[in-house]
Parts: structure tokens; sequence; C-alpha cells
């Protein structure tokens, strides 16, 4: 099976938010290491704190999380204002289906944002959901192994280019 998310951009402000919103999509839902936060610490970056502040306007934003360790996710949420999901086993997609249920969301109104084609992406292809790939928020400080598993990943699903161009 071919990953191909709908849109591959470098980073988070690379995202056209206001074409998301004029096509209906309603409900952002991110992946949280290295696509929101550097992996395990446990923090926002400034300017995405202020990204995610801004896109809760307009938007309904979860965190859809593999992660399992309890006392990081507690840390995560006491620096979160909205809901993050743990446990969440992209790329099956039942949490994120259940997710949407709950909300009274549709799958066209979703959008999965995440840095991992293999989980996050496969996660929202096999739902039906609209993807996006991101770079690793820490791409420039990432241990060699980290890039060289993301290199590999890279080249099981087909990247498109970063003209925000839907493809069918």
């Amino acid at each position: 099976m071919l990953v191909k998310p709908d849109y591959n951009v470098e980073s988070l402000e690379d995202i056209d938010f206001d074409a998301l919103k004029s096509e209906g999509k309603s409900v952002l839902m991110f992946d949280l290491d290295s696509t929101l936060m550097p992996s395990k610490s446990g923090d926002y970056l400034p300017k995405t704190k202020e990204l995610l502040k801004k896109l809760q306007q307009d938007f309904t934003v979860v965190i859809l999380s593999n992660n399992t360790n309890q006392n990081y996710i507690d840390k995560v949420r006491s620096v979160t204002d909205f809901e993050v999901i743990s446990h969440a086993r992209k790329p099956d997609t039942k949490v994120m289906l259940d997710y949407l249920n709950r909300i009274g969301k549709s799958v066209d109104e979703a959008v999965m944002i995440g840095d991992r084609p293999l989980t996050d992406i496969l996660c929202g292809q096999n739902a039906n959901v609209t993807t996006i790939l991101v770079d690793s928020i820490t791409k420039d400080t990432e241990h060699k192994i980290v890039r060289f598993v993301r290199f590999l990943e890279d080249r099981k699903s087909t990247r498109l280019n970063s003209s925000h161009v839907r493809t069918s």
C-alpha cells in the first residue's frame, strides 16, 4: 500500500489553515512528539503554542498520540488547553474514529497532521480524512539514527511537492 499524504509541507507554519477552513474542515488532529513539540519534552515551542491558540478560534483541536507514558502525557496535558488523547495506536483508526463520533464530526471535516508516514498519515488515510505530512519540528537536532529511520519511512511513502495542491 502506498502511503501518500494529501499535503506535504516542511513545517506547521506552511499549512494553509484558511484553505482547510474554506474546504469545510473543522477538526485538526495532531500527532504530538516531533509534530507539535520536541520529542519527550513535554512543552511547546513558543511559536507552536501561539499557532495552536489561534487555531482554536476556528477549529476543534486535539492531540492523538501513540505515547503510553502516563507521567509524560499528564505533563503535556498540564500545558495544553485542548484534549490530549494517548494510546491512539496509530495507524489503527479506532481511536480517531471514536473521537470524531464522540464530538459529532464526520471524517470529511477532519484533518490528521503528523510527521510519520507509517503511523500518522496511514491512520488518516485509512480513516479517509485529509492528511498533512510535516517534517519533524526538531529535524535539525535529531540524532542521525532517527533521521535515518525517517528517511527509510519516507522511501516507503510517496512525498508530494510543497505546493499545497490537493491530489485526487
